[in-house]
C-alpha cells in the first residue's frame, strides 16, 4: 500500500524541543459547577462588581491571564515538532518545498478525496510530512 510506504519515509523535524505548559487544565467557568446551562461551557470572564472570582479571593477559580502563555519557541508547536500548515491544493503544498522539516501540512476540512489524494502523492515527492493523509480516504 502507498500509504504505509508514506508513513515508512516520514521526515523528521530540525529541532524538536521539549514543550512545557504553565497549565494543562481548562479554566472553569464561574458557577459552571452550579447551573446546567452552564456545565461544561467555555471560560467568560466574570464581569460582576462584587465577583469574588474576578476579584482573585483565596479559594476561587483561577482566571486566565498572560502569564500562562507558551514558551515562544514552542507555541504552536505540534507534539512531534513540527508546526501546522493548512494546505487547500497543490500549489500551496508547493510553498513547505524548502520548510518540510519545520512545518507539517494539513489538508483542508472542506478538500475533495479525489484532490487529496494527489495532495498526498505530491507531498510524498517533497517529502512533507500530511498530519491528516487518511482523512476521506476510502480503500478497495
Amino acid at each position: 500500500n502507498e500509504y504505509k510506504s508514506y508513513l515508512s519515509t516520514m521526515v523528521a523535524p530540525i529541532v524538536k524541543p521539549r514543550i512545557v505548559k504553565k497549565r494543562t487544565k481548562k479554566f472553569t467557568r464561574h458557577q459552571s459547577d452550579r447551573y446546567a446551562k452552564l456545565r461544561g461551557s467555555s471560560w467568560r470572564k466574570p464581569k460582576g462588581i462584587d465577583n469574588r472570582v474576578r476579584r482573585r479571593f483565596k479559594g476561587q477559580y483561577l482566571m486566565p491571564n498572560i502569564g500562562y502563555g507558551s514558551n515562544k519557541n514552542t507555541r504552536h508547536l505540534m507534539p512531534d515538532g513540527f508546526l501546522k500548515f493548512v494546505v487547500h491544493n497543490v500549489a500551496e503544498l508547493e510553498l513547505l518545498l524548502m520548510q518540510n522539516k519545520r512545518y507539517a501540512a494539513e489538508i483542508a476540512h472542506n478538500v475533495s478525496a479525489k484532490n487529496r489524494k494527489s495532495i498526498v502523492e505530491r507531498a510524498q515527492q517533497l517529502n512533507i510530512k500530511v498530519t491528516n493523509y487518511q482523512a476521506k480516504l476510502r480503500s478497495e
